[in-house]
């Protein structure tokens, strides 16, 4: 499936990656295939470095794929980490104290 599933990304001109799919994606590599942590974020990096990949918010993915890599947290707790960046709000209501790990943003708990 693989190979197919790289031809098809290669042929289209352009095709849009949702954030929910690139955290679906990094899910399933992760529990089903068991790809180490680095080798998933590198795979996330080559994916949305293809030009025909269109996202809503490149930096932001980019961002969270590299919190998720650099200071292994969930990619969900990565994206929340890379959304408060984004906004400036850089707080987080969460029980998951992995986020405490990274200090660019301030965890609150609930």
């Amino acid at each position: 499936m693989a190979a197919r599933a790289t031809a098809f990304l290669r042929d289209q001109s352009v095709l849009f990656l949702t954030d929910l799919v690139v955290a679906e994606t990094i899910y399933v590599l992760e529990s089903f295939y068991e790809v180490p942590r680095k080798q998933t974020a590198e795979i996330m990096r080559s994916l949305l470095a293809l030009a025909s990949i269109v996202v809503a918010d490149r930096d932001v993915l980019l961002r969270a794929v590299e919190v998720y890599e650099v200071d292994r947290l969930d990619f969900a707790e990565a994206y929340l980490v890379a959304c408060a960046e984004s906004t400036g709000v850089r707080q987080i209501a969460s029980f998951d104290r992995t986020i405490d790990r990274v200090p660019t943003v301030e965890r609150i708990e609930p």
